[in-house]
């Protein structure tokens, strides 16, 4: 049982879940605000095109009412809400991006090591090129 509460809180508390916990509280306190936005800003709007407001309208269909304009306004929550995640999701992909191509831009800088073996491999072959002229012309 020991060993059970030790992985768990291992698991709790790696980044990933850290993230998606913070990631999940924001994203709840955006919807409410998308809800208020529709609730008492664009239903009223909209409302003014049918008595009591969108959120008013139903059919009733023996002892079911159908109210399809919550409905329609659960869409257009919806529809906010993809559109915001995905302009978040373009905005951080073209960043990524970014930070990638600037990386693959700039090689890496050779170490001393790289950079005197460079140097012992140009010299060998200078000399390897001038014995090579050096034999033809004795030929």
């Amino acid at each position: 049982m020991k060993k059970l509460l030790e992985e768990f809180k291992a698991f709790i508390m790696r980044g990933n879940i850290i993230d998606m916990a913070i990631g999940v509280i924001i994203g709840g306190a955006f919807s409410g605000l998308v809800t208020s936005l529709l609730d008492n800003i664009i239903s009223p709007i909209l409302g003014f095109f049918s008595v009591g407001g969108l959120n008013g309208l139903s059919i009733r269909i023996l002892n079911a009412d159908l109210r399809f304009g919550a409905f329609f306004m659960d869409i257009v929550n919806f529809v906010i809400m993809a559109a915001v995640v995905f302009i978040i999701m373009k905005a951080v992909t073209s960043i990524m991006n970014k930070f990638k191509k600037k990386e693959e831009a700039a090689p890496p800088k050779p170490s001393k090591e790289e950079e005197l073996l460079t140097e012992i491999r140009d010299l060998l072959k200078a000399q390897a090129g001038t014995s090579e002229a050096a034999e033809k012309k004795a030929e």
